[in-house]
């Protein structure tokens, strides 16, 4: 198994430890009986702030999530792994892995600037496989 299909095996553990985060509280705040009813009227109590940002998080790693799968692919199937593409794959992963906590305690700016190296690094894969595949003689396309 490539170090970039390892690195999306943990990214996708990573996505279930977040929502445990979040449900686990959102669970104890909101109360058993609403989750677990139809969700037709809003909840009588929301999440506190804490337990709604990690929802958020756990929300904005699904969406970065999709993204990464997809350079994985194009990075395995296209056989054009390299230490670059697992280079950024690594980013990827500690960069969502920091997130969290940056969400959690609301520190807006270095949050963004996170989730902005998180893209950078599965740009760096995707970047790197479409540029591997045509440097290493394949036709593109």
């Amino acid at each position: 198994m490539t170090f970039e299909l390892q690195v999306l095996g943990f990214a996708v553990i990573w996505a279930v430890v977040q929502l445990v985060l979040f449900a686990v509280p959102a669970n104890l705040e909101i109360g058993s009986e609403w989750l677990a009813g139809p969700r037709d009227d809003e909840p009588k109590q929301w999440m506190s702030k804490k337990t709604a940002r990690l929802q958020r998080a756990f929300l904005n790693h699904i969406e970065g999530l999709v993204l990464h799968t997809a350079a994985t692919v194009v990075v395995v199937a296209g056989g054009v792994t390299s230490p670059l593409t697992a280079w950024g794959a690594g980013i990827y992963l500690a960069a969502r892995i920091a997130y969290v906590p940056c969400y959690w305690m609301g520190l807006q700016w270095i949050r963004s600037a996170v989730w902005a190296v998180g893209l950078l690094g599965t740009l760096i894969m995707l970047g790197a496989g479409l540029v591997g595949s045509w440097v290493g003689g394949l036709p593109p396309g």
